[in-house]
C-alpha cells in the first residue's frame, strides 16, 4: 500500500482541465471572460451577447448577434407536457429539486441525446439556455399558486425571464439590474457545479444531464444556496444599529458569516462590488433600503474585523436582496444563478469535448487491508 500519496482535500489547488473561456484572479480581484473584464461586459454587453461569447470564444457581430437572438427566441418553447409536469409536482420540495427534475423531463424528450456528436451538443446547449428561465419562471409561480405566464415574442432574456416570472413588463432599470446579475453568474473557474457538469460531459453523455448534474450540485448551500441564507442573515440583523454587535458575537461563537469570504477571492469579490452599487438603487427604489442600510453596516464590521484575514463580501452576500427587490423569494435565489450559469456550464462542456478525456481520479485508501475471516451470518 503506497505510504506517499498526498490527499488534496475537495481537490484544493488541482488542476484538472485547461480552459479558454473564463479567469478568476482571486489575488488582484479580477474576473474575466473570453479576456473580457468583468465590469467590460456589465457596462456594454448583454446576457444574450456574454453567453454567445462564453461558447463562440469571440463576441458576435451584428448579424450573428441577430441570428443568435432569434434562435433562443424559437427556442424558448417548452413543451406542454414539461409544464404539466411542474404544475403537478413543483411546490413541496425546494425550486431546484423542480429545476432539476423538470429538466430530465426536457432531455428524456430530445432525441438527439442518444449518442449526440459535438454539433448536437451545442445545439441542445441553446435549448437550454433559451428554455431554463421558462423552466425557472414556471416553477416560481407554482409556488405562488399563479398561473404560468408563456414567454413573450416582443422582450428580449432577461426582461421575458422578469416577465414571466412576475406577470407584468419590468421597467429598464428592472431589466438592467437582472442582465447583470445573469452575467455577473455566468462563469466562475472550476467550481463546484462545473467541475460536476465536466466529469458528467466526460463520460460522452450529453448537454441535458451534464447540466442537470450542474444543477444538482448547485444546490448545496455551500455553493448556489448561500444567497439564501446571506439575505436570512441580514434580516436577523435587522437594522444598521444591531450590525456591530451581532457580526462580533457570531464571529465569538465561530459561526459562519454568510456571504463573506471566499476559496478564491483574498479582495473584494469583483461581482459584490458592482452588485451592491445596483443593490443600493433598487432596494431604495422598492422599499427596501433598510436591508441594503443594514447589509453596509454588517460589511464595515466584517471588514474591520476580519478583512485583514482576506475575508469580504462575496456575490451572494448583495445579490439575495436586489432578487427580493425584482420580486422573487428567497427559495428562487439559486435557480435564478442556475439559469446564468447554464452558459458557462455549456461552454466549459463543449470546451472540454473538443479534447475529451474521462474523469478517473484516485482515492488514498485507508481502510484495513485484510484479508479478513467470513464468519457466517448465524456466528455474528
Amino acid at each position: 500500500m503506497p505510504e506517499d500519496q498526498e490527499v488534496h482535500r475537495g481537490l484544493e489547488g488541482v488542476i484538472v482541465a485547461e480552459t479558454k473561456i473564463g479567469f478568476v484572479d482571486g489575488q488582484n480581484g479580477r474576473l474575466v471572460y473570453r479576456g473580457y473584464d468583468i465590469e467590460t461586459l456589465v457596462n456594454n454587453s448583454t446576457y444574450e451577447e456574454t453567453s454567445y461569447l462564453l461558447i463562440n470564444g469571440n463576441l458576435p457581430d451584428r448579424a450573428k448577434l441577430s441570428g443568435y437572438l432569434a434562435e433562443l427566441k424559437t427556442r424558448r418553447k417548452v413543451p406542454g407536457k414539461v409544464l404539466d409536469f411542474i404544475d403537478d409536482y413543483a411546490g413541496t420540495s425546494h425550486p431546484m429539486s423542480d429545476l432539476r427534475s423538470a429538466l430530465s423531463v426536457l432531455g428524456s424528450m430530445d432525441k438527439d441525446t442518444v449518442m449526440p456528436n459535438l454539433e448536437k451538443q451545442k445545439s441542445m446547449g441553446i435549448d437550454v439556455i433559451a428554455r431554463t428561465p421558462v423552466l425557472v419562471a414556471a416553477i416560481k409561480r407554482k409556488w405562488e399558486g399563479k398561473k404560468i405566464v408563456e414567454p413573450s415574442e416582443d422582450l428580449g432574456f432577461s426582461a421575458n425571464f422578469l416577465y414571466m416570472s412576475n406577470g407584468s413588463k419590468p421597467t429598464k432599470e428592472q431589466e438592467k439590474v437582472m442582465d447583470t446579475c445573469l452575467i455577473l453568474h455566468a462563469d466562475h473557474g472550476s467550481n463546484a457545479s462545473t467541475f460536476s457538469s465536466l466529469v458528467t460531459i466526460s463520460t460522452l453523455s450529453d448537454i441535458y444531464s451534464a447540466v442537470t448534474s450542474g444543477i444538482a450540485t448547485l444546490k448545496g448551500p455551500l455553493h448556489g444556496g448561500a444567497n439564501e441564507l446571506a439575505l436570512e442573515t441580514i434580516k436577523k440583523v435587522g437594522s444598521p444599529d444591531n450590525a456591530e454587535k451581532v457580526i462580533g458575537d457570531m464571529l465569538a461563537r465561530k459561526e459562519k458569516v454568510m456571504g463573506f469570504g471566499h476559496r478564491v477571492y483574498k479582495v473584494y469579490d469583483p461581482r459584490a462590488r458592482i452588485l451592491k452599487e445596483f443593490a443600493r438603487s433598487i432596494t431604495k427604489k422598492s422599499g427596501k433600503d433598510n436591508l441594503f442600510a443594514t447589509a453596509e453596516a454588517m460589511e464595515k464590521a466584517m471588514i474591520n474585523k476580519v478583512g485583514g484575514k482576506g475575508v469580504f463580501p462575496n456575490v451572494d452576500f448583495y445579490s439575495g436582496m436586489v432578487y427580493e427587490s425584482l420580486g422573487f423569494q428567497d427559495n428562487i435565489f439559486t435557480p435564478i444563478f442556475a439559469v446564468s450559469r447554464a452558459s458557462g456550464w455549456i461552454a466549459r462542456s463543449l470546451e472540454y469535448l473538443a479534447d475529451n478525456r474521462l474523469f478517473r481520479p484516485k482515492a488514498k485508501y485507508t481502510g484495513e487491508t485484510g484479508p479478513r475471516e467470513y464468519i457466517p451470518l448465524d456466528k455474528r
